[in-house]
């Protein structure tokens, strides 16, 4: 274990469920960059890596061997430890394990002794829909009470059948102390989501923080083309509603909305009826950054919990304000009338007064685009966070040798 010390980590065993590739997540981001940024400071990479996209090629007896694969896969307990006798990692760091990899791989690393990172990118462990949110509004039902309420309203995919695995796994995992015993440390993205976990039962001193980053580092811009965009999912808990409410106030403003979605029909609509309202559809990374780089500033009318949103991230880099809803970590990240405004969640009075100000204001935006920028480079470049990652393996890798 010496070594391991010494080499804080050099061989990274990174394991990840990457989700369907028709709905891209920013956790498969986050996996991606920690691992472009390991490979650049030299750490041998283990990859462990499940695809959602096979569950399309599942017969319906292996869909019916889902239910329980979610709790527990035998494959990939198997698979995981014959990956570790062969490539005899100093640690590994775990993203997303749902729902074809499975919390299994846990006991596989301990039986081994290797230590466990668990970056936590959504509310999986707390709420089976992984994000609190339901009936359009933040749901705590299964922090406060009984996971059983996730059954009660079909929390996940709107179903009660689908909904029952997923609690299934909460509650054998929580029993078994899987969380408390098997994970040697945490990762949340924000102070804010630490508390939540804490709050749902997660031991506190193994909960730290580490923000999302930017590996590559967009060139600022502080000139635009007078228009506010919109990046991300199209469906209720982004706010989509609030936003297009919004926008009925503020017929002389332009807004480029960019992603897909359950609301992608509305969306349309939208851009149909008001001229100032382009949909763009679903655009490659780059192409997203182009389109933000010339913005006057960034829209997130979030509602629900956002882990860490990789839009704001994106934003700050390319020297552009937010505005974004007061509420979870986009209050924590968003420094009102400094890096952005803050709104109150669901308001569309409240947003389009905000939205007003800032594009009358074309000084106040570039000085506090200026200042995002700033504070991109101080929190979330990749040196520090290649420093607070190493901080946190280097903790593990510590406990570890002292058992």
């Amino acid at each position: 274990m010496g070594d391991q010390i010494n080499n804080l980590g050099k061989r990274v065993l990174l394991v990840h469920n990457f989700y369907q590739s028709h709905a891209p997540s920013g956790e498969d981001g986050v996996f991606l960059e920690d691992e472009k940024l390991l490979l650049a400071k030299g750490h041998h990479i283990i990859r462990f890596i499940r695809k959602s996209d096979a569950l399309k090629h599942f017969s319906p007896l292996k869909n019916i061997s889902l239910t329980w694969n979610i709790s527990w896969s035998i494959s990939a307990y198997k698979d995981i430890e014959e990956t570790i006798r062969e490539t005899r990692p100093d640690i590994a760091h775990v993203y997303n394990t749902f729902p074809l990899i499975s919390p299994s791989i846990y006991f596989a690393c301990r039986k081994h002794n290797i230590p466990v990172v668990q970056t936590v990118q959504n509310y999986r462990i707390l709420c089976a829909a992984g994000v609190l949110f339901k009936n359009d509004e933040v749901c705590e039902l299964c922090i406060k009470n009984s996971k059983f309420n996730a059954i009660r309203y079909g929390c996940y995919r709107n179903s009660k059948i689908q909904t029952v695995p997923v609690v299934c796994m909460q509650w054998v995992h929580h029993a078994m102390g899987t969380w408390a015993k098997y994970v040697d440390m945490f990762v949340a993205a924000t102070e804010f989501s630490r508390r939540k976990l804490i709050q749902g039962g997660l031991p506190s001193e193994r909960v730290m923080v580490k923000p999302n980053f930017f590996i590559s580092m967009p060139k600022a811009s502080y000139e635009n083309d007078n228009y506010a965009v919109f990046l991300g999912r199209l469906s209720v808990e982004k706010g989509v509603r609030t936003l297009l409410n919004a926008w009925k106030q503020l017929p002389d403003i332009p807004l480029k909305i960019i992603g897909n979605g359950i609301l992608r029909k509305e969306v349309e609509k939208a851009s149909a009826c008001q001229k100032n309202i382009e949909f763009l559809g679903h655009l490659s990374h780059d192409e997203c950054l182009t389109w933000l780089q010339r913005a006057k500033f960034l829209v997130m009318p979030s509602e629900w919990y956002e882990g860490f949103p990789m839009t704001i991230r994106e934003a700050f880099a390319c020297g552009k304000p937010v505005i974004g809803s007061r509420m979870g970590a986009m209050a924590e990240i968003i420094s009102d009338g400094k890096t952005g405004r803050l709104f109150t969640p669901g308001s569309s009075e409240d947003l389009a007064k905000k939205v007003k100000w800032l594009a009358s204001n074309e000084k106040a935006a570039q000085e506090m685009g200026r200042v995002a920028r700033i504070e991109f480079e101080n929190k979330y470049s990749s040196e520090k966070n290649y420093e607070i990652l190493i901080d946190i393996y280097k903790s593990v890798l510590t406990t570890e040798k002292n058992k």
